[in-house]
């Protein structure tokens, strides 16, 4: 019989926030069933890596994990206390056989349906009675979600509301590793909120791979308004931000929610992944170029100070120069306040894999550097407007420097976006507090103030 009390666990996060979610879900589980958790791989006995595989960089990123951590359990770099390795999730999900076979120092893979058996396995592993080391037959799902988990984050926390996706774009893995779109049921969702709010945690990120399409196949109808009234019900939340939206799920209803609820963010991140015709009908999107200016109009009509974050995607096969500047003038008229590109990344099962007229992998680099080129204009251009306002800003951290701290408003989301560097004028400032802000200047994307 093992004694869970004098093993470690470390777990590492790759990918996006539904990754992290994930993996807090399963540190939870860890702790509560007596293994104790490690923020130091190279002093923990075993290393759990959540993978992502969405695209060629993120498995890379994945392999070099796996790789990094199988060089400390062979004592490579000095450590000689990693016994196992476990991967788990989207590259897992994708790979479970290749990463079995071309790296031994693996011992077992878990899926994207199997989280919750993260305590069984490691049980299994040093109680010697491994019936198998690899769980990768399904495909996504929720039953691991706790209401009550151990947060990773500090001053906000993501609320995973559903799994998997309704859409079916032509270049992207994400229905084959993490499966059809389900819903989370309401009451869970809102019984998490508040576990969160009495931790402490005032902003409420809501994420999933579509959020505009919440509820569609459970409750037969987009419920996300709803949804978010109900959690700004709930005492201690005080901003609610929503990410990944889709534009035809952001209707009326949505928008007048954002318009007249005070505590939801003036925040939009909408991935259009291209603005031209030809090539947002090869991707299989619903929307059209025209379709998109339509919807920016009306949204900005509404909400004059929202921020609206993007995400194209350059390279597709057939993409012409001719699309390639459609794309560059749409990017110009549109002005996302916020784009993020990728190039494409041909993968695997998808109908984009074997595609003709392949772009090569210099011109895709070009175009990925021509399309930051224009964007960093609009969004220095964004950001200056923004200076001599006073906001909110939520304290994440203290900047490297020492002397700033590092701080978002509602036109920052964690992790992708630029941030604000505060400047206290009296008293310390708490991290995780939140204090009004008037913005002096821009840089570079990133504002800088000081508190009023």
């Amino acid at each position: 019989m093992i004694n869970r009390s004098d093993i470690s666990v470390s777990l590492i996060a790759l990918g996006c926030s539904k990754n992290l979610v994930d993996a807090e879900c399963m540190s939870t589980n860890l702790r509560t069933a007596g293994y104790k958790i490690s923020n130091n791989p190279d002093d923990s006995d075993v290393i759990v890596i959540n993978t992502c595989g969405f695209i060629e960089s993120a498995k890379k990123e994945g392999i070099d994990a796996i790789l990094k951590a199988g060089d400390l359990k062979c004592g490579f770099n000095g450590s000689n206390k990693v016994k196992h390795i476990i991967v788990t999730g989207c590259l897992s999900q994708r790979y479970p056989d290749d990463i079995l076979r071309q790296m031994p120092e693996v011992d077992m893979v878990l899926g994207t349906s199997e989280y919750g058996r993260i305590v069984e396995c490691v049980d299994s592993l040093f109680e010697g009675e491994l019936k198998s080391n690899r769980f990768a037959d399904g495909v996504g799902g929720l039953t691991h979600l706790l209401n009550d988990r151990d947060v990773s984050t500090e001053g906000y926390a993501w609320l995973k509301i559903a799994e998997g996706c309704v859409h079916r774009c032509s270049f992207c893995a994400i229905p084959l590793i993490r499966g059809k779109f389900i819903s989370r049921p309401m009451e869970d969702i809102l019984e998490e909120a508040k576990n969160l709010a009495s931790k402490g945690f005032k902003e409420i990120v809501l994420t999933a791979q579509d959020t505009t399409n919440y509820g569609i196949e459970l409750y037969k109808k987009r419920m996300l308004p709803e949804l978010i009234n109900k959690i700004s019900e709930i005492d201690g939340i005080e901003v609610i931000r929503v990410l990944y939206g889709y534009m035809d799920g952001i209707d009326e209803d949505l928008i007048s929610v954002m318009k007249n609820n005070p505590k939801v963010a003036h925040y939009l991140d909408i991935p259009i992944q291209h603005g031209c015709d030809k090539i947002l009908k090869a991707m299989k999107r619903h929307d059209t170029a025209d379709v998109i200016t339509k919807k920016l109009e009306m949204i900005r009509s509404e909400i004059p100070d929202i921020v609206l974050r993007s995400t194209v995607l350059v390279g597709f096969p057939g993409e012409t120069e001719e699309d390639f500047n459609t794309l560059i003038e749409n990017i110009k008229k549109w002005k996302f306040d916020r784009l993020g590109c990728f190039a494409y990344s041909p993968e695997e099962n998808t109908p984009a894999f074997d595609m003709p007229n392949q772009v090569d992998e210099e011109t895709k680099a070009k175009r990925v550097e021509i399309v930051y080129d224009v964007q960093r204009e609009i969004s220095q251009r964004s950001s200056d407007r923004r200076i001599g306002s006073e906001v909110m800003v939520v304290i994440d951290s203290v900047a490297e420097d020492g002397i700033f701290y590092k701080g978002r408003s509602y036109g920052e989301a964690p992790d992708d976006d630029p941030v604000i560097y505060v400047a206290a004028s009296k008293e310390e400032l708490e991290i995780g507090g939140r204090y009004l802000v008037k913005i002096m200047e821009s840089n570079d994307f990133d504002l800088t103030g000081v508190t009023v």
